[in-house]
């Protein structure tokens, strides 16, 4: 399989101070703090971040850094900007593919020149605006059949299965597929449930996961801007988790102030809906920090009147006090500006340190000096709720000269214990795998608890949105 990421010949952006008299100190990478309770350094401010984008580089013969007994192969390639995946129950796998927004007004300089930077860490390749399913059919973990499920889809992202209903988030409408079990492409075109908001489309990726009873499903809609500089009007219905009655299309505000949640999962213990969200920027490398989170009903997080619970941004005009107060402050911080894009639960199939916790798809920062993110992390979790450091499960993305292979963006964890994660720069699929063949079966297996050991191999971290800011921090 042929592994490119199409390079641009460019090896990054200088910090901005290089193309304009701007800007402030910038704290080292040593002020990146991780788990529930960061030590939030003081806010930076200039007229722009310091930029770094690394220059795209093939992969030639190397693979991505996993961990000693896994093994990882690139299972579908020369795909159209794969974004989220969804295993079916007979092990297919669907591919979501496109690439949204990208039509936001730029109304400040700093959109022109934040905008060019941004575009140095994307795909040249058009988004498919469609659904690929890829099957192993002999079982040989090969993936060797390959069809479009579903075509002339809207910059689909999120993807979810109830019982014989296929749903998909396109960047403005939820829509439904008629699914029986082995089909490999659509019997028709989609019925709308819902449509989504799209208009302006800062961020465009619409998260979705389904209730663990199957009544109802959970949308993630981003804020149309970073701090409401186009104004209030331009934030409604945004920032938000919605729930969605699918039989009726009905829906309502069920978690709000989340800036961009662009990943959502159910925790199988619990039922409970977590979500990965992307914080707001220009505010220092070290503010403010991305996170994984349990959401709760009627809850509040924050943006744009604070962050991390009650500390106040004072860029927000006008201020609101009993928001900032009932804000929520979010579960485990995964670092500034890593832009997580893909969240899913582990498995007792997934085996060793790995069988209890999260894995988090991090696409990698733009806006600070020194590169963070570009990697698959694990968060070990004890007693349902984070504990412990996040483990590198997927890395060697950033090289050790600086540039970069690839960005991971969904994550999925199979009944069999593979990891498939979803690459929009290789416009790849890569599926890790344990190499011990008496590893437990996720129906059969003890559940344990994982460790915070860290038995993977730490690679170089990076991060950048793209068209439309998917995830831009």
């Amino acid at each position: 399989m042929k592994l490119t990421s199409k390079p641009t010949g460019m090896r990054y952006v200088a910090p901005l101070s290089l193309l304009l008299l701007a800007g402030g100190a910038q704290a080292a990478d040593s002020g990146q703090e991780y788990g529930p309770d960061p030590e939030l350094p003081e806010p930076q401010r200039g007229l722009l971040p310091n930029m770094t984008v690394p220059e795209q580089a093939p992969w030639g013969d190397a693979k991505p850094t996993v961990p000693d007994g896994y093994t990882i192969t690139a299972i579908a390639t020369d795909l159209k900007v794969p974004r989220q995946t969804l295993v079916l129950p007979n092990g297919d796998i669907l591919v979501a593919e496109g690439k949204g927004g990208g039509k936001a007004p730029k109304s400040r300089p700093k959109d022109f020149i934040a905008g060019l930077i941004q575009s140095q860490g994307t795909t040249s390749v058009k988004g498919g605006d469609r659904l690929t399913l890829l099957r192993d059919g002999d079982d040989d973990g090969k993936y060797e059949e390959r069809t479009v499920f579903a075509e002339n889809l809207n910059a689909p992202y999120g993807l979810a299965l109830v019982d014989d209903d296929l749903y998909v988030a396109n960047q403005d409408s939820l829509v439904r597929f008629d699914y029986e079990t082995g089909q490999t492409e659509a019997s028709g075109p989609p019925e709308l449930v819902t449509p989504l908001p799209s208009e302006i489309n800062h961020h465009w990726t619409k998260a979705l996961t389904a209730s663990a009873d199957g009544d109802y499903l959970y949308v993630g809609i981003g804020s149309n801007s970073n701090i409401t500089e186009r104004g209030m009007a331009a934030e409604v219905n945004r920032a938000e988790i919605w729930e969605i009655d699918p039989e009726t299309g009905a829906h309502r505000a069920y978690a709000t102030g989340v800036r961009n949640p662009t990943a959502l999962t159910i925790q199988p213990e619990t039922d409970r809906l977590w979500a990965v969200a992307n914080e707001r920027d220009e505010l220092g490398p070290n503010l403010v920090p991305d996170y994984l989170t349990s959401i709760q009903e009627g809850g509040f997080y924050g943006w744009p009147y604070s962050y991390w619970g009650q500390h106040v941004d004072p860029r927000v005009r006008p201020q609101n006090p009993e928001k900032v107060e009932a804000a929520i402050a979010p579960d485990y911080s995964l670092g500034s500006h890593h832009a997580p894009l893909g969240v899913d639960f582990s498995n007792p199939a997934v085996g060793g340190e790995f069988a209890n916790g999260v894995f988090v798809g991090e696409h990698g920062s733009w806006n600070r000096a020194d590169p963070v993110g570009y990697k698959v992390v694990f968060i070990p979790f004890e007693n349902g709720r984070p504990a412990g450091d996040p483990v590198d499960f997927v890395s060697g993305f950033l090289t050790d000269d600086g540039k970069t292979r690839g960005r991971p963006v969904g994550v999925t964890v199979a009944p069999d214990g593979s990891v498939i994660v979803a690459d929009d720069m290789t416009n790849a699929i890569w599926r890790v795998t344990r190499d011990d063949d008496q590893a437990p079966s996720a129906e059969s297996a003890t559940e344990t608890s994982g460790s915070s050991e860290e038995t993977a191999s730490s690679e170089g971290e990076s991060e950048m949105p793209e068209d439309g800011y998917a995830g831009d921090g």
